[in-house]
């Protein structure tokens, strides 16, 4: 495959990537539900896997954190240490995500 369709196929996953992570905040900032949680694993089990795929380490390492963190509220309680860490992980996610639509613009 040559360089320039490959940065394409970037571009094109990185733009996904944008718009799922966009969900997980929002997923975050609204009252917490079983099916809110569910979409949240989701979005992050696949970015955790397609984000390898692509060469973005720092993006399926994040995406994999958020997974473990979800999985670990129990029963939609809340816990003040993993929903902080959650919020970190989502907010080091979508950094490396602009970050990494930067380097492919130039």
């Amino acid at each position: 495959m040559v360089d320039h369709e490959l940065d394409d196929l970037k571009r094109e996953f990185l733009a996904e990537a944008e718009e799922k992570a966009r969900e997980m905040q929002a997923a975050l900032e609204a009252e917490r539900t079983r099916d809110s949680l569910e979409r949240l694993t989701y979005l992050a089990h696949q970015l955790k896997g397609s984000g390898g795929s692509y060469g973005f380490a720092k993006i399926s390492a994040d995406a994999a954190e958020i997974e473990r963190a979800v999985e670990s509220l129990v029963d939609l309680e809340s816990d003040a240490g993993v929903e902080e860490r959650i919020q970190q992980h989502v907010i080091s996610l979508r950094s490396e995500i602009d970050r990494r639509i930067k380097e492919l613009a130039r």
